[in-house]
């Protein structure tokens, strides 16, 4: 696989955002927290257990989200081109609501044909590369709570389990 890891432009909007609502509609379990705080997907009580559902604007409220990070200096998105396609993205921001700044990996997506052969891990290296370079030493990541192929990965890539999130139902 012929993979080139670039920084997004603008330009890559459109396209990051039927990457990624795919996604979410094809694995609901991708649907974390985060995805929730910020409007795109939300939570349904169903039989004592949350369950993700795209939200009725999500779509809407990813593209602003993503042109933030895009344009942002406290963030990058870094996309996984092949034949002038995108394969796969990262997001990486810094978050100062503590007591030193912190890094935030917001979101790694590869479509299925990617994943095995080193495209997430290209991705996962740029963006941790990018926080260590502006002297970020605490890294973060969230995962929706039944997206137990992408624990094992950031589990087998270094990070470990630190806290659960809950929400009062």
């Amino acid at each position: 696989m012929g993979v080139e890891i670039i920084e997004a432009s603008l330009e890559n909007v459109e396209e990051l955002k039927r990457l990624f609502m795919g996604n979410l509609e094809a694995n609901p379990s991708y649907i974390s927290h985060g995805e929730v705080q910020m409007g795109v997907g939300e939570l349904r009580l169903e039989n004592g257990e949350f369950q993700g559902y795209i939200a009725p604007n999500g779509s809407a409220m990813w593209e602003k989200y993503i042109k933030e990070k895009i344009s942002g200096s406290d963030a990058v998105v870094y996309v996984a081109m092949e034949t002038g396609k995108i394969v796969g993205f990262c997001v990486a921001d810094i978050e100062e609501d503590g007591a030193d700044p912190f890094g935030m990996v917001c979101d790694v997506l590869v479509l299925p044909a990617g994943r095995g052969v080193g495209v997430g891990s290209s991705l996962l290296n740029k963006a941790i590369e990018w926080l260590k370079m502006r002297g970020i030493k605490d890294i973060y990541l969230e995962s929706g709570k039944d997206n137990h192929s992408a624990h094992e990965y950031f589990e087998h890539r270094g990070f470990c389990h630190v806290s659960n999130i809950y929400k009062l139902a």
